[in-house]
């Protein structure tokens, strides 16, 4: 049985109910659980090691951010993958993310510099080993996570997360696509730089670029 892990870099104590929507909601962007396939409420309970009320707090939290749908007599189940959400979902974070990367290079305590630094080693293995493209979406989400959390705005903080969930499932989608996927998280490596270093120009100026090129990445992979 596997037990709900708190979220990466997280030190803090989470109810059941937030662990359980952590994991699920981490299954759902990689698209772990297909995207149509039917959500198993026992099931998930089962493999989370928790009990059926936390995972149906979670759902409900889920619902609301589009990752799942209920349908009434039908049950519940993965939202399915819509490439024409690109171009909206692409439409706020272009216009975000750099406001965040800006906010982050501005805001950042110490904790989360050193946070992103460690995320920035991370960035370039020190072996010959090339990650796999689960590894590399993990460490993006991990990246934009920590961005996100720096800001030290909340309801930027949510609006983001979702948003970038929205936009990794369609990457998970194309991944098999896509040529230069490890160039395109490597991508962070020069971002955590300027927010580390507090440039908040700069820190907007690549946060923008890096939206604008997965756009253009997954249009040509299409």
């Amino acid at each position: 049985m596997q037990n709900v892990a708190t979220e990466p870099g997280s030190g803090e104590d989470v109810s059941l109910a937030e662990r359980a929507y952590r994991a699920i909601r981490d299954r759902l962007v990689m698209l772990e659980i297909r995207p149509g396939a039917p959500i198993n409420e026992e099931q998930l309970a089962q493999s989370l090691g928790v009990g059926r009320t936390p995972v149906r707090e979670a759902l409900k939290r889920l619902q609301y951010e589009r990752l799942i749908t209920a349908y009434p007599r039908r049950g519940t189940f993965a939202t399915d993958v819509n490439i024409t959400d690109l171009a909206h979902i692409s439409e706020v974070r272009q216009e975000l993310e750099p406001l965040a990367a800006a906010q982050a290079a501005r805001r950042a305590t110490a904790t989360d510099r050193a946070a992103l630094t460690a995320l920035r080693r991370q960035l370039e293995p020190a072996d010959s080993r090339r990650p796999d493209a689960a590894e590399l979406m993990h460490l993006d989400l991990r990246v934009h996570r920590a961005i996100y959390a720096a800001t030290h705005n909340p309801y930027l903080e949510d609006t983001l997360v979702r948003h970038d969930n929205l936009a990794t499932r369609i990457w998970c989608l194309f991944v098999d696509r896509l040529s230069d996927m490890a160039g395109h998280v490597e991508e962070h490596g020069p971002l955590i730089e300027a927010i580390v270093a507090g440039d908040a120009d700069t820190a907007a100026q690549l946060a923008r670029g890096h939206v604008e090129g997965f756009e253009q990445a997954i249009r040509g992979a299409i």
